[in-house]
């Protein structure tokens, strides 16, 4: 007699690919419902978001892309574009008044790094150092106030002040016996005049980059290096200068990209003169563009002084590893 049992018959195995394309699929399903889900979540931050972001294709990206591609191109604004290549790019190395311009752009930027960073630490530490808060609060005014004013204000105030004639400058310098020189005559004074002149009128913002930076030194340590018998010097530099190295490296990365750029007292009281011995990369891009309209050399020069920014400023970053202290 034949005997039948009864119950649940074995499930058949699949096979491992089907298994694995199955959990590819499912994975895959979930992710999707994963993004959807916080798409619906973040709209509003999304939202936030949008005004900056079309800001900076409008103003920055677009632009930046715009003058890429017209740097392969020859126009005058008038005729239709030629495409050159990269001979644009060729002539970069070939002109000499770029080469000019180059020197004295990155000379005034190592001045202006130099000098605001060393003024600016030195005269943070003095007006920290004041007791009384009514002295402290005028001279931090009267820093930062050259700041807020305008550059065409402050090229034409130096104009006056520096003039051979009747320039307040010249004329102390002769009271006490000296021959003052003719500063925007002379090559060579010229372009140290107006390292002077954006010293006077941007130290209020790396003054009080530093003066903020100051204001995050733990008291403790300072004190605690005082009990162990450092001198001042000692305090300053083993001290305040490691606590305040991400202050410093961030007002020397600022410094350098501003002054990489500069442009508007060029403009206005040299021009570039004389023999082009303040002429600056900003200054040859204007020329270039818009009084010789060679629209894609100009375009080449931008690119150019972009690279030098990018490279010079992913150097500061490589090199703050080595002495940028992170708290």
């Amino acid at each position: 007699m034949t005997t039948h049992t009864t119950g649940t018959p074995p499930s058949v195995p699949q096979p491992a690919g089907a298994r694995r394309a199955g959990d590819r699929s499912s994975d895959a399903a979930s992710t999707a419902r994963t993004r959807r889900r916080d798409l619906r979540q973040n709209w509003l931050g999304y939202v936030f978001l949008s005004p900056a972001a079309i800001l900076f294709l409008m103003f920055i990206g677009g632009p930046f892309l715009v003058a890429i591609v017209l740097s392969l191109y020859s126009w005058d604004l008038l005729t239709t574009p030629e495409f050159v290549g990269l001979e644009n790019f060729v002539k970069l190395f070939q002109d000499p008044v770029l080469v000019q311009a180059f020197a004295n752009t990155f000379l005034f930027a190592l001045a202006s790094v130099i000098t605001h960073v060393v003024g600016a630490l030195l005269l943070a530490l003095a007006v920290n150092a004041v007791a009384s808060r009514v002295i402290s609060y005028l001279v931090r005014t009267a820093v930062f106030f050259p700041f807020i004013i305008s550059w065409a204000a402050v090229a034409l105030l130096w104009q006056y002040m520096l003039d051979p004639g009747f320039g307040l400058v010249n004329h102390y310098i002769e009271r006490v016996g000296l021959t003052p020189p003719d500063w925007f005559l002379d090559p060579a004074w010229a372009l140290p005049a107006i390292i002077g002149i954006d010293f006077w009128h941007t130290l209020g913002f790396t003054f009080i980059i530093m003066l903020a930076g100051l204001q995050t030194v733990p008291n403790q340590l300072i004190e605690a290096a005082k009990t162990d018998g450092a001198s001042r010097w000692q305090v300053f530099w083993n001290v305040t200068v490691p606590m305040m190295s991400p202050t410093l490296f961030f007002a020397m990365v600022v410094t350098f990209i501003g002054a990489f750029q500069i442009f508007d007292p060029v403009q206005i009281i040299t021009g570039g003169g004389p023999d082009d011995a303040t002429l600056t990369l900003v200054m040859y891009l204007y020329e270039q563009g818009f009084q010789a309209f060679q629209i894609g050399y100009a375009s080449a020069v931008a690119f150019l002084v972009f690279v030098v920014i990018m490279v010079v400023t992913l150097l500061q970053f490589w090199g703050s590893k080595k002495w940028v202290y992170e708290q």
